[in-house]
């Protein structure tokens, strides 16, 4: 989730409407191989990748307007459930309406699966430990659960966190199921306060593996789970946390900067060859770099797509290259596709 838009005019407005719909303060300046894909998705109409220059993506489908209540609309975390439907959150929707939607990108349908009257949710993430949806509520501080079927909402963590209340933007799961979360704390003061945070996957211990970043965003396992590549929102940069045997943060360097102009990072998955896929914030693409930090391919929609500002987060078919993306603005929250360089896995599925 991404917070400074790049018109400031625009910021002011939206950060005042989701401080009233929310009630918090936080700026607001996100044709693919088919083997192994879930329930036979597909898309028509995608192109093809290359390993350099640009890819077009193609529109699958609308699937949110901007909201009266708060302004604006922002989907994210794009995540496969195990059926084959793809589940994404709309950041700033207001309560009563859906904050968790379900879709069938083969039929081009959407709906409701969840909304409540408090959570503003930033990314959603299947646990490989107990099988449920997680979502990251920015607006109170707390990690929340669902059924895979939305209902049985649960707190998984709540409170502070080393005597700081967190910001969690997106999530990562190791093998085990314990969770790595990206704490933006200090985004709104621009003070470089981010965390990364480790909590164990019964909710009971949580551990800081990192601190003083600046705006912690992204944050996804490598291909091999031997270290954890976060964004830095604030200072547009890709670092790259290893860790020991235990979970412990081994060491940590700044691992590729981004040239983004306006744009600022926003999240991350990584596919089976180690590829990144870095969503932006303030342009509808996503830039993609090899693990040795060159940059491979920019993902774009096409030109014609106007009142889009933002592609934060992109899912990959599990075993396959089809990918989704979420594109928002304010014309509206949109499902794009285009072909993967590497096979979906965990860590391109949700975020």
């Amino acid at each position: 989730m991404r917070r400074l838009p790049p018109r400031p005019r625009a910021a002011r407005a939206k950060a005042g409407l989701l401080a009233i719909a929310f009630a918090f303060a936080f700026a607001i300046a996100g044709c693919g191989t088919e083997s192994g894909a879930p329930g036979g998705l597909s898309a028509p109409g995608a192109t093809t990748a290359t390993t350099t220059g640009t890819i077009r993506a193609q529109k699958v489908m609308q699937l949110t307007r901007a909201h009266e209540e708060t302004g604006m609309t922002l989907l994210e975390g794009p995540a496969f459930h195990p059926d084959g439907g793809l589940l994404v959150v709309d950041v700033t929707a207001p309560p009563g309406k859906p904050k968790v939607l379900r879709v069938d990108v083969r039929r081009k349908t959407v709906r409701a699966v969840h909304t409540d009257g408090r959570g503003a949710y930033t990314s959603a993430q299947f646990s490989p430990y107990d099988g449920r949806l997680y979502l990251t509520d920015y607006a109170h501080g707390g990690i929340v659960s669902l059924a895979p079927d939305g209902g049985d909402l649960r707190t998984f963590f709540a409170g502070e966190v080393d005597g700081a209340r967190m910001n969690p933007d997106d999530i990562a799961f190791d093998e085990k199921g314990h969770l790595y979360v990206s704490d933006s704390r200090g985004l709104s003061e621009g003070a470089a306060h981010g965390r990364v945070v480790r909590i164990d996957r019964e909710g009971g211990k949580a551990t800081v593996l990192a601190d003083g970043l600046a705006a912690t965003n992204g944050i996804s396992f490598d291909e091999a789970y031997r270290g954890l590549w976060i964004s830095e929102l604030t200072e547009n940069r890709i670092s790259y946390l290893r860790l020991g045997e235990g979970g412990e943060a081994a060491s940590r360097h700044t691992a590729i900067r981004v040239d983004g102009g306006i744009a600022q990072t926003d999240s991350i998955a990584v596919d089976a060859d180690g590829n990144l896929y870095q969503g932006l914030h303030g342009r509808p693409a996503i830039v993609v770099y090899d693990r040795h930090g060159e940059r491979l391919a920019t993902v774009e929609v096409p030109a014609r797509a106007e009142g889009l500002e933002s592609a934060t987060n992109v899912a990959i078919t599990p075993g396959g290259t089809k990918a989704y993306m979420t594109v928002s603005g304010p014309g509206g929250g949109y499902l794009y596709t285009f072909d993967a360089l590497g096979k979906g896995t965990r860590q391109s599925n949700g975020g």
